[in-house]
């Protein structure tokens, strides 16, 4: 089987990328803009750094806020509304995860509308049309929702995350700027940075993973563990780091898929509002154990990319464990929890792992699992 790698025509790294916005909306005839963002990036100015851009080049915008963290569907149908009554022809995202994964969705409900339920871009929905011409600006160092075919929506009345999977969802351009990065406070820091570590890792571990997918996962994780610390400390080579790690990461597991660790936290989230890259960060090293029977000889080249010492000269067995113990570190130095306890209820468990089973990243796993076997992993970290 032929391997399938699907990446943005354009994108543009390093401090200062957010120039090119206006240029790449200018040159393509576009006359109006529907910038998607969250509400503590208007509050803060983050967003304005963009619309200053826009402002000065009397590029015309309309903005739409009304995203949570964990974006619903109902924010993705305002949404909808809100960018048919702006007349706008193109969408920026300004955001996390949580207002690009949202601008995925309208985009292709306003150029699909057949699928504006919402419910229906469950898994690998059969949209015709590519999404409304989208430039993407990250202003975390995460999720990589720039870079990736995947969206993840909450449906607050099932309380559950799905996952949809489109390459018609993809952005044309990503605009990756560490200063649009700097504000980030240390927590969400180190969440989003935990986070696209375990789309590094689970990337490069997972079933589908291919040669090109394993150099990017593999450079991804060098540069993640070599600059989560500093940037959660604010240090600018550290989320200029941050910023080229997370996208990478991107570029491999949009392609290959991911596994329980993301299927598992995302239950998490849509249950108790825990920040996903929390969720992930406390059950990726649980996992990693859980996987090491089947994956267990993988994880020699994650430990040598994170600067595992001696790690060369070990079994594998033993090398194994040195990964898992550098990822428990990394995790404890920016301050992630060791476990689920004070978050994860007894009586939901059944629930969640119900869900994760279900969710489109577990079928990507690399040991075949069940229900019983999620159940016992989520005890495992109480």
């Amino acid at each position: 089987m032929a391997d399938r790698i699907v990446l943005n025509p354009i994108s543009y790294h390093g401090h200062g990328a957010i120039e090119n916005i206006v240029p790449e909306l200018t040159a393509r005839g576009y006359k109006k803009a529907f910038v998607a963002t969250d509400p503590d990036l208007l509050k803060f100015g983050v967003t304005k750094k963009v619309t200053d851009l826009l402002d000065k080049a009397g590029f015309a915008y309309a903005v739409y806020s009304d995203i949570k963290a964990n974006p619903t569907i109902e924010n993705v149908q305002t949404g909808v509304a809100a960018f048919k009554a702006a007349q706008a022809d193109c969408i920026v995202a300004v955001g996390g995860g949580s207002a690009m994964d949202t601008s995925k969705a309208i985009g292709i409900i306003i150029n699909n509308p057949e699928f504006a339920d919402v419910r229906s871009l469950e898994g690998v929905a059969p949209t015709k049309k590519h999404a409304v011409f989208t430039i993407a600006v990250p202003t975390t160092a995460g999720t990589a929702a720039e870079v990736t075919i995947n969206y993840v929506i909450t449906d607050v009345e099932k309380k559950r995350k799905f996952v949809c999977v489109d390459v018609n969802d993809i952005p044309e351009v990503a605009v990756v700027d560490p200063d649009m990065m700097s504000t980030m406070p240390k927590g969400l820091t180190a969440a989003t940075g935990m986070d696209a570590l375990t789309h590094a890792i689970e990337g490069y571990i997972t079933k589908g993973h291919c040669a090109i997918s394993d150099m990017f996962h593999l450079e991804a994780i060098r540069l993640i563990s070599h600059s989560l610390r500093k940037a959660v400390q604010n240090d600018p080579d550290g989320r200029e780091g941050m910023a080229l790690g997370q996208y990478i990461a991107g570029m491999g597991f949009s392609n290959v898929g991911l596994g329980i660790v993301h299927s598992m936290a995302h239950g998490l989230s849509a249950l108790y509002d825990t920040p996903h890259g929390v969720a992930c960060a406390i059950i990726l090293p649980f996992g990693l154990e859980y996987n090491a029977p089947v994956a267990g000889k993988r994880y020699r080249a994650i430990g040598k990319a994170m600067g595992v010492d001696g790690i060369d000269a070990m079994d594998d067995e033993a090398a194994a464990a040195a990964t898992i113990a550098a990822v428990k570190q990394l995790s404890a130095d920016v301050g992630i929890p060791a476990d689920l306890k004070g978050i994860l209820k007894d009586e939901d468990v059944q629930f969640l792992s119900d869900s994760a089973y279900a969710d489109a990243c577990r079928p990507g796993n690399p040991r075949d699992t069940s229900v019983e076997e999620i159940k016992a992993l989520y005890r495992s970290m109480m």
